[in-house]
């Protein structure tokens, strides 16, 4: 998810744990931990992009990580803070919750969680997208509320408790009942079609639950199809065609793998001014209505002192302004 969400989901959960001891540093190093397993994004910089996308959320979204560094910051915030009654060990708690609930978190996204590191596992359940007004705000909105009463005052962590319960019945309860809504339509749009299929793959578009986007894949091609909850025409689809043929040249190299498992097998290729790209489909098109447009995680792929290398395309401002009165457009129904 987003830092703004992660770090109210830390906040929260520090308060839950610790607030009625210490106040607002529990929300405070709560918020810290909540932040701290996205610092791989730091030292992806460090890395080529390939690898730089394996490093995402993989150790630092971990049960492994949290256990291990979880007494070390508590260790450390015991020595910079002094509360009676307050020792390492309920610091130590603290920030567990605050790393752990992170990865959990992210695990509902698509990008998902390598949360049994190092096993290549990745949990993605992809029922809700990365920045969601709907889970962040209210959580926000009551968070706050608790901030402004004392440590000792019931209704603080009343507060505090009803932003857990409405966050996590909108993220356990709401989101995958939608996606399963939407999934049933999709493959009823399928049957009505005559439409064979290998296999489907759901999510919801940007910053909302509403509109969702099906990838289906077929022998030769990708289909893409969207559906609002609002929608009362047909589903269509249109087609990606996979363009293996085009990566036969390098098809055995161990890159393009990494690459292909990344995707989870989502991907197709194309060209353009005689350079090769290898699109992720997971997260979809630039722009939610034309479905020529360019995928949102594209890589430019060539050789570079012999070794296959991969660059994104970068997306520009204008990108997003034509995407989001589009997705409004089409959430509200076709």
């Amino acid at each position: 998810m987003d830092s703004l969400t992660q770090i109210v989901l830390g906040a929260a959960v520090g308060e839950a744990v610790l607030g009625r001891k210490v106040g607002n540093k529990a929300i405070l190093y709560g918020a810290i931990a909540g932040t701290i397993p996205d610092l791989d994004t730091f030292v992806g910089n460090f890395f080529d992009t390939i690898t730089a996308i394996e490093i995402h959320r993989g150790f630092t979204h971990s049960i492994a990580f949290s256990v291990i560094f979880a007494p070390i910051f508590g260790w450390i915030i015991s020595k910079i803070e002094n509360f009676e009654g307050v020792t390492w060990k309920n610091w130590s708690r603290l920030m567990f919750w605050g790393l752990f609930t992170h990865p959990l978190l992210d695990a509902h996204t698509t990008w998902g969680t390598q949360l049994f590191w190092p096993f290549d596992l990745r949990l993605a359940y992809k029922n809700i997208f990365v920045i969601d007004p709907l889970y962040t705000l209210p959580f926000l909105v009551f968070l706050i509320l608790a901030m402004r009463r004392k440590r000792t005052d019931p209704k603080r962590r009343k507060y505090n408790n009803l932003g857990l319960i409405v966050s996590s019945i909108y993220l356990l309860l709401v989101t995958p009942a939608l996606k399963f809504y939407a999934f049933q339509k999709f493959e009823t749009a399928l049957e009505s079609q005559n439409i064979s299929y290998e296999r489907m793959d759901t999510r919801p578009t940007p910053l909302n639950t509403i509109l969702w986007t099906a990838n289906i894949e077929t022998q030769d091609s990708f289909l893409i199809g969207n559906y609002s909850i609002f929608d009362t025409q047909p589903i269509s689809f249109h087609s990606a065609p996979k363009n293996y043929e085009l990566a036969n040249p390098i098809k055995e190299n161990p890159n393009l793998h990494r690459l292909i498992q990344i995707s989870e097998g989502w991907y197709t290729f194309s060209e353009e001014n005689d350079a090769l790209y290898f699109n992720d489909l997971r997260f979809g098109n630039l722009d939610i209505e034309d479905p020529d447009s360019e995928f949102i995680f594209s890589y430019k792929l060539q050789k570079e002192h012999g070794e296959l290398t991969a660059t994104e395309r970068e997306k520009e401002m204008r990108d997003a302004k034509n995407l989001l009165p589009r997705l409004w457009k089409r959430m509200l129904g076709n």
